[in-house]
């Protein structure tokens, strides 16, 4: 065998050695409040994100992005939060028309969204606001369409991994 090659027992003890590495620095975030724990329950963000998928959230400490997935309490129901996609950044105009979103008069690139979107409506966003929709536009009723802009002081959580299901599981 050569000097450098592992040999099978090897690679699985360091494999289990890494995983339980990640999964003690996970159990101490969780504990010291930078991650929570959320459980999907409606179709707003599919293909995404499915009902019973159960994703990891990280305190947000930077700048939004456009693409990002975030956590934040329904302005309107207390207690109750929202997932959804940051599509505008503060201080953009944002249209819809067509079916399709604009920033600032250019076609926004929505890899993740699954049919058109509507209805047709624009918003101009103030420097501490973003503009939020799910995926799923059809089924996404409680996003910046129907609430308006959210204030970004109020989105505390960026989605970053899902772990159930196990087929599914990893970085978002």
């Amino acid at each position: 065998m050569p000097r450098d090659a592992c040999s099978l027992p090897e690679m699985r003890s360091s494999r289990r050695i890494t995983l339980a590495a990640a999964l003690a620095a996970l159990g101490y975030a969780l504990l010291r409040g930078r991650l929570r724990r959320y459980a999907v329950a409606e179709v707003s963000m599919s293909p995404t994100l499915e009902p019973g998928d159960y994703i990891i959230a990280q305190s947000r400490n930077e700048a939004v992005q456009r693409g990002d997935i975030i956590v934040f309490d329904h302005p309107h129901r207390p207690s109750f939060e929202l997932v959804k996609r940051v599509i505008g950044l503060p201080g953009e105009s944002v249209e819809v028309s067509g079916g399709q979103v604009h920033c600032n008069d250019a076609t926004v690139a929505e890899p993740w969204a699954d049919g058109p979107t509507l209805p047709e409506g624009s918003w101009q966003l103030e420097p501490g606001e973003v503009f939020v929709l799910g995926d799923n536009r059809s089924a996404s009723a409680a996003d910046s369409r129907t609430l308006g802009p959210i204030p970004i002081d109020e989105t505390h959580w960026k989605v970053v991994a899902r772990y159930w299901p196990i087929r599914s599981a990893g970085r978002l």
